[in-house]
């Protein structure tokens, strides 16, 4: 085994809810945690907090030979990036353009991919092979197409379903708060089982015809579809057209990410 594969290393996801944390030895999960995205920080707070959150579990931050950050919210990477360089001693690799993924971005503007698009398509189609679908059920949902020789060819943006439940209780005064759960059955006979349906089975349905009108598009039937994120586990279970649900794909590519950046 390399140096560079006996190296452990933390990953960073930064979404717009949370911070997801990895601690990987290669291509190994060690272990993984997050915080909320939304509470403002400084570098010390940000550098504490993860020195703490290694340490509970069971991890010297003396151990972190380097770092790796995917971010969607630009406004927090100076304090969050000066934290890793201080508490940890490692300058962090920065996923965007440049970064060495293995993977070819042929949108019309491969700029305005987002990082943690980009993360997602390098690890589903390292771990399942291309063609293949992406689904990341996060503060959007989204669906990313990769062909069979790695390149990304599309993807569609999505309400997340977090978003749109909430903008169903803020403009419309009436209608309650309400957890995001199946009901037992979609013919709802109140009006917080009416919503969990609507939302649930809209995003069933939002979910099966972007899957079929993805494969018909593109001629390929045969495409994996991969999904990650909260909430993708209950939507997975809920529909035939997801083959897998992997909830640390981002994490995992991230790792993949790094071991190409580093000599």
């Amino acid at each position: 085994m390399s140096k560079r594969e006996e190296a452990m290393i933390l990953v960073l996801d930064v979404g717009n809810t949370n911070i997801t944390f990895g601690v990987y030895r290669g291509l190994e999960q060690i272990t993984s945690f997050r915080v909320t995205t939304k509470i403002q920080r400084t570098s010390d707070e940000y550098g504490i907090l993860i020195r703490d959150l290694l340490e509970n579990n069971g991890v010297s931050k003396e151990n972190i030979d380097g770092s790796i950050v995917a971010s969607v919210v630009p406004n927090i990477m100076h304090s969050l990036t000066s934290s890793l360089i201080r508490y940890l001693d490692t300058t962090p690799i920065i996923v965007g353009p440049g970064t060495r993924t293995g993977i070819q971005i042929k949108t019309k503007n491969p700029r305005e991919t987002g990082a943690d698009r980009v993360v997602d398509a390098v690890a589903a189609y390292e771990k399942y092979g291309g063609p293949v679908l992406v689904l990341d059920f996060g503060t959007a949902t989204t669906y990313d197409y990769i062909s069979e020789d790695g390149c990304f060819l599309a993807g569609v943006t999505a309400p997340g379903i977090r978003i749109s439940a909430a903008a169903l209780t803020e403009n419309a005064a009436k209608l309650p708060a309400f957890e995001i759960v199946k009901p037992e059955s979609i013919m709802a006979g109140d009006t917080v089982t009416s919503m969990q349906a609507g939302i649930v089975y809209g995003q069933i349905g939002q979910t099966e015809y972007i899957i079929r009108q993805m494969k018909k598009e593109s001629g390929r039937e045969d495409m994996k579809v991969i999904a990650t994120g909260g909430l993708g586990r209950m939507i997975s279970e809920l529909t035939e057209l997801i083959d897998h649900y992997d909830p640390m794909l981002t994490l995992d590519g991230l790792a993949r990410i790094y071991q190409r950046n580093v000599i």
